[in-house]
């Protein structure tokens, strides 16, 4: 319809081009029609997940924009997919105050130098990927500059201070939320956050094979296995693991042949481990410490007792009973139960997911050898209570897989559609 003279309403031509735009993003289309440069992605991720998630991405965002140029910082995995780094992902791979400390000047300094390129290069979106003491805050610099900006991977708002979401959307225009339950929280704060599911669970068969698992780590078919999972990190394995092996031989001494398997993620953390166990009164014929292999060791378990993580989530999605345990620094646990920080009576994530107690807890005080191999021992000695899991896990396992990189490009994809489509409005 045209108004008198053979002009369009006013409005109109903005709603149309808009339309337009939006749907041809969505249509894997690039927006190179907009400019006469292609698409620039800005991409920051801080560790070996990270690096991971962001390849996914980068993978399905080429899909969608063919010529669209990749760039920021990341790891083999990123550069595989197809993304220029200016810094490599393991120089912002710090943890611990300490280490922190100590790297601050270093990482400051490069915070700042990318940033600066950042800027100059222009990006029509950037992306932090998880890292949220890095990206936020780069996120926020290069926002009040005029980039779009997204934050890939929610910190656990739904846990404690969710106050934080208010700071997340300060810094991000699009939160890409891995949890169902999160992006109403963001909600309640007027941000946009979508849930676009979780890699893991897209990478993980809804069955896994245990027969497989155990030839690959030469146990034996039949033998009863437990898994332990102290940690990834030397502070975690130093607060559990010698709780964890006690509870193991106390376990062995009711099961006799129990093989106990245990993974290290790194040198350092196999070293700790191995003077732990060495300590221990387990039986060494029968303890396996591991280069890696988590996930081979969980699926090969009967039982799973590991500390409180991303690990209780991933020994979910091979669909194994767990013991969970953790414990923190004793002040901190006191401050924090002091201040109200903590949220949720439960702490595991299949317990939250599922909104009931799948998996025993043991944490602070309660996390002793005695609790864990009595928690442990009710798996073991009820083998059906595993087997009526099942369903349970498989049902959160399908909530969980959305084929997330797809999902997640599709929203940065609308998100550029928005943006082209606003300044071609106004």
């Amino acid at each position: 319809m045209t108004a008198p003279g053979g002009h369009l309403p006013a409005g109109t031509t903005a709603q149309i081009i808009e339309l337009a735009v939006v749907a041809d993003a969505l249509g894997q289309a690039n927006l190179a029609h907009t400019s006469d440069r292609p698409v620039r992605i800005a991409l920051v991720a801080g560790e070996a997940s990270g690096d991971l998630l962001g390849a996914g991405l980068v993978r399905e965002l080429k899909a969608r924009f063919p010529n669209a140029e990749f760039a920021g910082i990341g790891g083999d995995a990123m550069r595989s997919a197809g993304c220029q780094t200016w810094f490599d992902a393991s120089e912002l791979a710090v943890m611990g105050l300490t280490e922190i400390l100590r790297h601050l000047p270093r990482l400051l300094k490069l915070r700042g130098q990318f940033r600066t390129r950042a800027l100059d290069w222009q990006p029509d979106v950037f992306i932090g990927i998880d890292a949220p003491d890095f990206n936020l805050g780069v996120e926020r610099w290069l926002k009040e500059r005029g980039i779009t900006t997204v934050h890939y991977v929610s910190p656990s708002v739904w846990a404690w201070r969710e106050k934080r979401a208010e700071k997340i959307g300060a810094s991000a225009d699009l939160v890409l939320c891995l949890f169902p339950m999160e992006p109403p929280i963001y909600a309640r704060h007027g941000i946009d956050a979508r849930f676009v599911g979780h890699p893991m669970a897209d990478d993980i068969p809804l069955q896994s094979d245990r027969d497989a698992a155990r030839m690959a780590l030469g146990l034996p078919p039949n033998a009863k296995v437990l898994a332990v999972l102290p940690g990834s990190r030397l502070g975690e394995i130093g607060k559990l693991g010698e709780a964890f092996f006690e509870a193991a031989w106390q376990v062995s001494e009711r099961i006799p042949g129990l093989h106990v398997v245990v993974p290290a993620a790194n040198p350092a953390c196999r070293q700790l481990l191995s003077e732990q166990l060495s300590r221990s009164a387990l039986p060494v014929a029968y303890s396996h410490l591991l280069d890696g292999d988590a996930r081979n060791a969980m699926i090969a378990a009967d039982v799973v007792v590991l500390a409180s993580g991303t690990a209780t989530l991933e020994t979910m999605l091979v669909k194994r009973p767990m013991v969970v345990g953790y414990r923190v620094a004793e002040l901190t646990y006191r401050i924090v139960k002091a201040l109200g920080l903590i949220k949720v009576n439960r702490f595991a994530l299949p317990n939250i997911l599922a909104g009931k107690d799948l998996a025993p807890e043991l944490i602070q005080h309660d996390c002793t050898p005695d609790k864990l191999a009595a928690a442990i021992l009710q798996w073991f000695d009820h083998p059906q209570r595993a087997i009526d899991l099942q369903d349970t896990y498989r049902q959160l396992h399908l909530q969980l897989r959305q084929d997330a990189s797809a999902r997640a490009a599709d929203a940065v994809a609308e998100l550029l559609g928005k943006r082209v489509a606003g300044g071609a409005a106004a």
